[in-house]
């Protein structure tokens, strides 16, 4: 059975003679349209993708777009191997070096039989489908990063300088290594260079330890001038040596002296926004715990969680002869028995 010809103009909804300009606006807007990511779970928007950047693979460029137009409709291969050229397709060479870096498997997927019959297989720059076959390489995804911050600033929000590494596609050959027996030496064959560049994430008041934050079009590139994807920012908020966190509320433990907890005082507390006054009541036990509200971390909805205090009661750690004398003088008066209670 023969192979179909494949009319990649009409693919691209273009007339043949277009301009390069119209192929690229051509492309960009059916590829947009049919991208995956947009038509999640149809295959038929998925087939149709891979279809575009097949055209656009050819029409794109200009020595394939010569081969292809000289063969013209009437070509016919009947029952020739995929692997043998179609008439008038001698000038193609099927053993032409391919980059070190890229495995020929890579080369020959996902493609159809009348593109691999016409042009032996797929270079390194071919445009990329996240609906691909396996072996062929995946289209440029977002990428994820990890933005390590304090408490405080997932309290307060503010800006976060990251430094990420990016791969772009190759200044020198545009995502197109491979031209030819040629390889293009600054990407070395694979139509990408990795980029380091310093990124601000603004991260809002009241955000949270897991949050993602999306920064578009600040991830990897695609190729043929297509906008690229998406950066993602997962917030990992580091121990803070005082505070602890459950959901919005903070923890905290704050001491107080035995003369405090038993005649009462009023004390001062951290907070995430300065110090905060709080009374002690009398009596109080070690143990202790006291909510203390709207002194928790900020919420996106603008209110505010609540502080725990725990009250911990110490004793001096070098008492002074005085503060001993009437440590005594207090223990020969007192008639309490803290272990009386306890069998």
């Amino acid at each position: 059975m023969g192979i179909k010809y494949k009319d990649y103009y009409q693919v691209l909804g273009l007339r043949r003679g277009a301009t390069d300009d119209l192929v690229r606006q051509a492309y960009r807007t059916l590829a947009r349209k049919y991208h995956p990511d947009f038509n999640l779970g149809d295959r038929k928007c998925e087939d149709k993708f891979k279809e575009i950047n097949e055209a656009y693979e050819v029409l794109g460029d200009a020595e394939k777009r010569r081969q292809y137009d000289q063969i013209g409709p009437g070509w016919s291969v009947g029952k020739t191997s995929a692997k043998t050229s179609p008439p008038g397709a001698s000038r193609v060479s099927h053993q032409r070096p391919r980059p070190a870096s890229v495995a020929p498997a890579k080369l020959r997927s996902g493609f159809s039989e009348f593109f691999e019959a016409l042009f032996g297989g797929a270079r390194s720059g071919q445009p990329r489908s996240s609906g691909n076959r396996q072996g062929a390489k995946p289209n440029p995804t977002d990428i994820e990063a990890e933005a390590h911050i304090s408490l405080e600033n997932a309290h307060r929000g503010g800006i976060h300088r990251l430094l990420i590494q990016i791969r772009r596609l190759c200044p020198a050959c545009k995502g197109r290594p491979a031209i030819g027996a040629s390889v293009c030496d600054t990407c070395s064959g694979s139509g990408e260079v990795a980029n380091g560049r310093p990124v601000d994430v603004n991260i809002p008041p009241g955000a949270r330890d897991g949050s993602i934050i999306k920064l578009a079009t600040l991830g990897q590139a695609a190729p043929h001038g297509s906008a690229p994807s998406d950066l993602l920012v997962k917030l990992k908020v580091e121990p803070h040596p005082i505070f602890s966190v459950i959901g919005d509320d903070i923890h905290t433990e704050v001491p107080i002296s035995p003369s405090e907890a038993v005649l009462g005082a009023s004390i001062r507390i951290p907070t995430l926004d300065g110090k905060a006054e709080i009374r002690v009541a009398p009596n109080t036990q070690g143990g202790t715990r006291l909510r203390v509200r709207g002194h928790g971390l900020n919420r996106r909805d603008g209110k505010r969680g609540d502080a725990y205090v725990k009250l911990s009661i110490v004793v001096p750690v070098n008492p002074t002869e005085r503060e001993k004398n009437l440590y005594r003088e207090l223990a020969e008066a007192a008639s309490f028995d803290p272990r009386k209670s306890r069998p």
